[in-house]
């Protein structure tokens, strides 16, 4: 059976691809088990050599990698670029780091000498999704590697390609071919891999429905997971804010990578007294936005990444259209080749609406009227999903105190959420369980283990 790869700016097929067979996945399998018991014994220096040649490999064929994520899923190629040399930051830091993290910690105990240690775990299975489909590998494996473990990669199947070449870049770094093995599968073929005793355990990014399927299958044969989720990020706009900054950051939080990011700016939760000038100026910057083929430089939106993803963006707007909200602007899909929607504001969103209660994946803003701080929290907080939110405010100690009452896994004070290889990254609630990134992620991989001797 084929994978067919679509260019989301065209509406063509680019690239058809085999799927394994059964033979191909024990092979794989097999050849992941034994590449583990030889990584695991590997230095950490020699480790981080690979790791910091895969770095300079990420940034000296940027342009190449990000022009098939572009063509893939659309996203905007300086976009793209981007996202090539945000994965040479995180391999750079875990080749850096990654020793330090897992060193044994001493405990003083009733023993002559007791401690803690990080050991890896052994094949692990990475689902991973389109939207940023290098990062979200990267910010994986990087860890996975750096602490002894190998990995085989699921990836998306619009996303073949990305999975290919990065399967290439890892080996190029001096990988063993089966320390990181991209596999061409469908979902079809995840839970009879999941259920093998050769992997150990499983790391997600996707949607809820994604989450709670893997869950269920990696507790049923007892192994553990990181789920990142999708999210539905609130992003507060407290009466004293610098409007012409909380205006022009929510606009790139909203509208990023074609609106198709889990940390985007979802839920726009305006109090009254400024929401006129708030909406005016959003919807004035919003309408600066140039919409066209990802491929140019100049261009800031394209298409959503499959036919799918648009026709759910078409329901979830008319939907919540129905259930009392207001266009402001946008809100169709565009008459022209491949996947477009346009820019879309709602308005009058409020509990209970798809817009308020639904992750939508694409540039579709809700906009939500809170009549002062404690309800803008109240709302903040009135939904399934727990990724990440942002507070504008120009009181700092406001600001801050806000942060910590909203029920996320980041909260950002006048700036965007995002990622970074620094802090920990992950949801609670809908949003899934485990962290990613900084010493918190790699730890997610590993054997925490007691040693106590007499």
């Amino acid at each position: 059976m084929s994978i067919v790869s679509i260019n989301p700016a065209t509406g063509k097929i680019i690239a058809k691809y085999e799927e394994f067979s059964e033979q191909e996945i024990e092979e794989r399998l097999a050849r992941a088990e034994a590449a583990f018991e030889r990584h695991k014994r590997t230095s950490f220096a020699e480790r981080a050599r690979k790791m910091l040649r895969a770095a300079d490999l990420l940034e000296s064929n940027a342009d190449v990698l990000a022009a098939r994520m572009t063509r893939e899923m659309g996203k905007p190629i300086t976009q793209a670029n981007a996202e090539a040399r945000k994965c040479a930051w995180v391999c750079r830091y875990y080749a850096e780091n990654a020793e330090q993290f897992l060193q044994p910690e001493p405990v003083d105990t009733d023993a002559s000498r007791s401690y803690v240690a990080f050991l890896p775990l052994g094949p692990i299975l990475a689902i991973m999704p389109w939207n940023f489909p290098f990062w979200q590998v990267f910010r994986f494996v990087a860890p996975a590697l750096m602490s002894g473990n190998v990995a085989l990669l699921k990836h998306a199947s619009n996303v073949m390609g990305c999975a290919q070449d990065i399967e290439q870049l890892l080996n190029e770094a001096g990988f063993n071919q089966d320390e990181f093995q991209a596999l061409i599968v469908s979902s079809g073929a995840v839970p009879r891999i999941i259920e093998d005793d050769r992997i150990r355990t499983v790391t997600l990014t996707g949607g809820e429905g994604a989450g709670r399927s893997v869950g269920s299958i990696a507790g049923k044969m007892l192994k553990p997971t990181v789920l990142e989720l999708g999210g539905s990020d609130p992003f507060i706009v407290l009466a004293d804010a610098d409007l012409d900054d909380a205006v022009e950051t929510g606009v790139n939080s909203r509208m990023q990578n074609n609106g198709q990011s889990c940390i985007a700016a979802k839920r726009f939760i305006v109090e009254e007294a400024v929401m006129d000038a708030f909406l005016d100026r959003f919807a004035a910057k919003i309408g600066e936005l140039k919409i066209g083929d990802p491929m140019e430089t100049s261009t800031n939106i394209g298409p959503v990444a499959t036919e799918q993803t648009l026709e759910g963006l078409e329901k979830q707007v008319s939907r919540s259209v129905e259930q009392g909200a207001t266009v402001l602007m946008g809100g169709e899909r565009l008459d022209r080749e491949g996947f477009y929607f346009e820019p879309t504001i709602l308005t009058g969103v409020k509990p209970g609406m798809v817009a308020f209660e639904e992750e939508i994946f694409g540039p579709v803003a809700s906009v939500i009227a809170a009549r002062d701080v404690d309800h803008a929290v109240e709302l903040a907080n009135q939904c399934p999903f727990g990724l990440g939110g942002a507070v504008f405010t120009r009181d700092e100690k406001k600001g801050e105190e806000v942060a910590l009452r909203l029920e996320v896994g980041s909260a950002f004070v006048n700036g965007m959420v995002k990622s970074d290889p620094r802090l920990p990254f992950g949801g609670i609630k809908a949003s899934g369980y485990g962290r990613e990134l900084s010493s918190y992620g790699i730890r997610e991989f590993v054997n925490i283990k007691t040693v106590w001797i007499a």
